[in-house]
Parts: structure tokens; C-alpha cells; sequence
């Protein structure tokens, strides 16, 4: 119940914000950014869309990949009106697409651009069904496998650039307080989805997609660790917030729950603060492998924080992403080592 209440006054925590700061608050922080360049995932609209602009404002180069190049050339055109200066690179990626997320990092590397700020914030909600083109349930194929590999390919880049310039590398996966929802086995639970061998439900696939994205950071802050890397990677949840991720159920239902909760949602602005407060605030130098919420430190779900279930994942996720697709999408998951 107190936590209720210092969530809807907005009571700041120990990093001095809260719930109601904005991510123009958390930046003032870092005036001048210029020196950093970022890859944002998921900047059309909503959390995505105010994180650039807002780094924008700030000074940092932006290279905004999307699926929609005209949507992204329209975000690209509104924060441009409002701050000239602004330097941003739109290029192709969708994101549930092994082949595509493949093709913007070659495109990237041939910019001959640094790489300080990886935020891997695009999600979806499917609603139906869906199997990707390389054989793998939608959801799950958008919101953690093609971060995942985009994660991986971008990674020597990000620590290249963190030795060349002495700037510490961050890594921030934009995940859900919804991860908590998901009980069960992940991999056996993505499997079933992928065959159509257990009902579908699209909150169960999201939130196990989420879950995904926290054992990610918790498993790559490890790798990066031991590698000796000057690259933090953590996960935020950005909190209530009604984006065009409901965009596939709009109508009275959505409306009415949406409206019962309404003293529970954050703007856009707020939504987009505890995004920004993790990549470039001070007080996150050095910080890894963690997860915030309302800028603040907080513990992750029971599966969020197991480093078994971290690990295996990643095994599943290397495994998907080295295999070319098969016309049998079972395939995927015939020759996996389930570890105990």
C-alpha cells in the first residue's frame, strides 16, 4: 500500500526521481550529450519516439532503425523542427527478422560510426498467432530474439568505441513489470506457442517475452564482466502507459480498462524518464545486470532473477539465431539441450 501511494504522489526514491519525472528531468543531469551516438530501437511513436527526442535535445547523433522508413522519417522530421542541429540517421530493421537484423548492422558498420547507447526499446503485442519468417512465435522472434542478435553483432562495436574513447558503453532493454506474470518454463512454454501445441494467449506471450528481455541483461552483465568489458546492459520497466502497442484492440473494452486505471498511468514524458535516467545519468555509471523501475533500483520477479534459467535461455537464443530457417518450424527446437 505505501509503495501504491509514493507511486501515485510521485515521491522520489534514492536516485532523487520518482514516478512523475519526466525524461527531460532525468537528463538535465547530462546537458551536453554530443560525444554520444545511439541506437534506438522502436522510435515511431510513444517511449520510443520522446527517448530520441529528448536525447536529441541533448545533443546525441541518432540512428533510428524501423520497419516503417516513412514513420521513422516523420520522427526524424519532427524532432529535426524542433531542434535543428539534431544529427539522425533512419535506416531499415524489422526486427522479427533474422535476415533484416543482420542487414542494418552491416549497414551500420559501414557508416564507420562510434557506438556508445544500444536501447533495445521496440516491443510488440500480437494479439494472434503469429510464426516469423524464420520460424519462431512472433512475439517472442520481435521482442527479445532480434535484440538479442542485434545485441550481439553491435556488441565489439559499442567496446571498440568504449576504449577509443573512454566513455563506458550502457545497454538498456526496455522490458515490463508484466514479466512477472509469466510461471513456467520458458523454453518448453516457447516451444508449445511456436507448434501451436497450447492455447494462445497474448498476454502470456508477451509477458514471457519480457521475461526474456530481464534474463538477457542479467546474463550478458555476467559475459560482460568476464570479458572485461567497459559495457554496462540493464532493464527498465517504464510503467503504465497507453501507446500504439494497443493499437491492434482498440475499441470499448480497451477504452473502459484503460479508463478504470487511469490514475495509475504515466505520460509519454514519464513513461520515456526511467529509459533515459539508465542510459545516460551519472549515477548509473558502472551499474549492470540490474533493473529499474521509476528510476530507481528495484528486484526483478523470481524468474527474472534466476541466473539457471539466464543461461539457458541465452543457449536457446545463441542456437535460434545460428540456425538457418527450416521449412518444418518444429526444427527449430528438435536438437535443444533442455539443461536441468
Amino acid at each position: 500500500m505505501l509503495e501504491t501511494v509514493r507511486y501515485l504522489i510521485g515521491s522520489a526514491g534514492p536516485s532523487g526521481f520518482g514516478s512523475k519525472s519526466t525524461a527531460e528531468d532525468v537528463t538535465e543531469a547530462t546537458p551536453d550529450l554530443g560525444s554520444i551516438t545511439a541506437i534506438i530501437t522502436g522510435t515511431t511513436s510513444g517511449i520510443g519516439a520522446e527517448t530520441a527526442r529528448v536525447l536529441a535535445k541533448r545533443g546525441a547523433r541518432l540512428v533510428l532503425p524501423a520497419r516503417s522508413l516513412k514513420a521513422a522519417e516523420e520522427t526524424r522530421a519532427r524532432i529535426t523542427a524542433e531542434f535543428p542541429g539534431a544529427e539522425i540517421i533512419v535506416l531499415p530493421l524489422d526486427l522479427s527478422s533474422l535476415t533484416s537484423v543482420r542487414s542494418f548492422v552491416s549497414r551500420f558498420l559501414s557508416l564507420n560510426l562510434p557506438l556508445n547507447l544500444l536501447i533495445n526499446n521496440a516491443g510488440k503485442f500480437s494479439y494472434k498467432r503469429a510464426i516469423s519468417e524464420d520460424g519462431i512465435e512472433m512475439t517472442f522472434a520481435t521482442n527479445h530474439l532480434g535484440h538479442f542478435l542485434l545485441t550481439k553483432l553491435l556488441l565489439n562495436k559499442m567496446m571498440e568505441t568504449a576504449t577509443e574513447t573512454a566513455i563506458q558503453g550502457r545497454i538498456v532493454n526496455v522490458s515490463s513489470s508484466i514479466h512477472s506474470w509469466f510461471s513456467g518454463d520458458i523454453i518448453h512454454s516457447l516451444d508449445l506457442l511456436t507448434r501451436n501445441k497450447m492455447p494462445y494467449s497474448a498476454t502470456r506471450a508477451y509477458a514471457l517475452s519480457k521475461l526474456a528481455n530481464v534474463l538477457h541483461a542479467k546474463e550478458l552483465a555476467l559475459r560482460l564482466k568476464e570479458m572485461g568489458a567497459n559495457v554496462t546492459v540493464n532493464c527498465v520497466h517504464p510503467g503504465i502507459v497507453r501507446t500504439r502497442l494497443t493499437r491492434d484492440r482498440e475499441g470499448f473494452l480497451t477504452d473502459m480498462v484503460f479508463f478504470l486505471v487511469a490514475k495509475l498511468l504515466k505520460t509519454i514524458p514519464q513513461a520515456a524518464a526511467t529509459t533515459c535516467y539508465v542510459a545516460v545519468h551519472p549515477r548509473v555509471a558502472g551499474v549492470t545486470g540490474k533493473y529499474f523501475e521509476d528510476c530507481n533500483g528495484m528486484m526483478a520477479s523470481k524468474g527474472g532473477c534466476s541466473e539457471v534459467e539466464a543461461t539457458r535461455l541465452w543457449q536457446l537464443s545463441e542456437e535460434l539465431i545460428s540456425k538457418e530457417r527450416k521449412e518444418d518450424e518444429r526444427s527449430w527446437f528438435r536438437h535443444l539441450i533442455i539443461l536441468e
